[in-house]
């Protein structure tokens, strides 16, 4: 392995940039932070360019096999590249995997009307995952997958999620044609424990943004409105949560005469 001891150097400067939405689309290229999500784009078939490591590991061996330049780095330089504070020691830039359509045999899928928080929607990402739903929609105001943020919350699940990036009322107008049945989680619908109404086989449940709720466009369309009762004294819940309480509640209740 060489080393790499200035900030200057070329490569270091374009992992910088790849904190950035706008240097992810310039590079073509997003950052892996820890073994753990390193190992994960690697399973996951994702092409490694270069990996900084604070010492030599068997891991960098994986991605000098898989193709990728390695180099030894002091702390300071992991540190400018990585989005956390304090780094596991290991960082590596994957090359961004080309966005395709979900496939037309997706038949359970989860929209973001507006969900901003990256917390959020790498969480959802993850509990998608661990679900067994066939994919994402991210409408336009959505952090993109590949976000250090995202990325973190997602716990590998990012590379494993089929997703689409999209003007999302069209797309869920293009679905809705296709057979899909739109599904949307607002405070006023009908309780998902009580909803007489049989869950879709094929259907996109959409979550809306933490502050506005789920947009007045998308509302119009939908087939569906359900809401998860509030038993307690709170208002609401996180989006990320209610996502995961109805991901779970639809899917168990796929094919089901009812929802409840």
């Amino acid at each position: 392995m060489l080393s790499i001891t200035s900030l200057h150097n070329p490569l270091i400067r374009r992992m910088k940039s790849l904190a950035s939405a706008k240097g992810r689309r310039q590079e073509g290229a997003f950052t892996a932070e820890g073994e753990v999500m390193i190992r994960e784009a690697l399973e996951s078939g994702l092409v490694p360019l270069a990996g900084l490591f604070e010492t030599e590991c068997p891991l960098a061996l994986k991605l000098e096999d898989a193709g990728a330049q390695t180099f030894t780095v002091p702390r300071g330089i992991l540190e400018s590249v990585c989005d956390t504070k304090t780094p596991q020691g290991q960082a590596a830039m994957f090359r961004l995997p080309e966005q395709t359509p979900l496939p037309a045999e997706a038949k359970r899928l989860v929209a973001l009307d507006g969900v901003q928080d990256p917390g959020n929607v790498g969480t959802i990402i993850r509990t998608l995952d661990a679900a067994g739903l066939d994919g994402l929609l991210l409408g336009e105001s959505c952090p993109d997958v590949f976000s250090p943020k995202v990325m973190r919350s997602t716990m590998g699940s990012a590379f494993r999620v089929k997703h689409e990036e999209c003007a999302l009322a069209l797309r869920l107008e293009e679905l809705k044609r296709a057979g899909y049945s739109l599904i949307v989680s607002v405070l006023d619908g009908d309780d998902i424990y009580s909803c007489p109404c049989p869950v879709p086989e094929r259907f996109v449940l959409v979550i809306g943004s933490e502050a506005h709720g789920v947009s007045p466009e998308v509302r119009q369309i939908s087939d569906m409105r359900l809401r998860i009762p509030m038993r307690g004294r709170a208002e609401s819940l996180n989006a990320a949560v209610a996502a995961g309480i109805l991901m779970y509640h639809l899917t168990a209740n796929t094919g089901a005469q009812s929802v409840h």
